[in-house]
This record gives C-alpha cells, structure tokens and sequence, in this order.
C-alpha cells in the first residue's frame, strides 16, 4: 500500500513541477516582454495580403455540432484501440463492455440524427407574417368653435 501511494506521490509532484514550470514561463515572458501597442498589431493578417472585410466572422452552429460529433467518435477510436491490443486476454467481458461503450455512442448519434443536426440544409419555417395595420390618417388641427 505504501509503495502504490508512493508511485502515485511521485507522479503528483512532477505534475506539481510541470505545472509550476508552465506557470513560471508564462509569468517570466509576460514580465519581460515589451509593452509596445500598435494598431497594426491587432489588425488581421492574411499572408502579406490586405485583409478584405473583417477577421470577426461568425459561424454557423452546424460546423461547431459537426466538430463535437468528429471528437466524440474520435477519442471512442482512441479507447478502442487500447481495447484491441488485450482483447484476447479479457474475454468476452471485454467484447461485452465494448460493444455497450459503442452502442451508448450510436445512440448519442442517431438522438443527433432525429433531432436534425447532422442536416445540413435545413428547411426554413413558414412563420406567418403579421397582418399590416393601415397608417393612422394625420390629425390635422382644425378649430372648432364652442356654443
């Protein structure tokens, strides 16, 4: 028991080291380099060509859903191969448990699937519009004469 806490002590300290090291670089570069705005500085780059338009442009949220599904599908690659390396020794437990990781995963795409983000020309919906209300005639003054 002691020797396995002991492992694990010496892999906290050099995590501790690694991140008192990242930390310190980070400090020492904001501490010595030169505080020179310009606006040149914060405009956009584009290759020594003059930008066109602007560097701030907004996405569509179906390349963001598109982007998590690809990470999701791929860290399963990245389990499964390790599972695949010892398969033959684990048995058929270990197919078990990898086929429901990869249904869980399936799943999570067909939900995706039904609920239409993997769609990516969406039919846009017949909002009806609001009648138009006819323009109020101007009020012009006129005077009236009280009895």
């Amino acid at each position: 028991m002691d020797q396995t806490l002991s492992n694990f002590g010496n892999v906290f300290v050099f995590l501790a080291l690694g991140i008192v090291f990242v930390a310190g670089g980070f400090l020492t570069a904001r501490l010595l380099r030169p505080q020179r705005p310009n606006p040149a500085k914060n405009s956009t780059y584009e290759c020594g060509e003059e930008a066109i338009g602007s560097a701030w442009v907004k996405f569509n949220i179906r390349f963001y859903v598109v982007a998590l599904i690809f990470i999701i599908f791929d860290v399963e690659v990245v389990f499964l191969f390790p599972w695949a390396t010892v398969f033959k020794q684990l048995g058929s437990f270990a197919l078990i448990e990898a086929l429901v990781f990869a249904g869980i995963l399936i799943l999570g795409l067909a939900y995706a699937w039904v609920k239409g983000d993997l769609d990516w020309v969406r039919p846009t919906p017949n909002i009806p519009k609001m009648p138009e209300i006819p323009e109020a005639q101007s009020t012009k003054s006129t005077s009236f004469t009280i009895q």
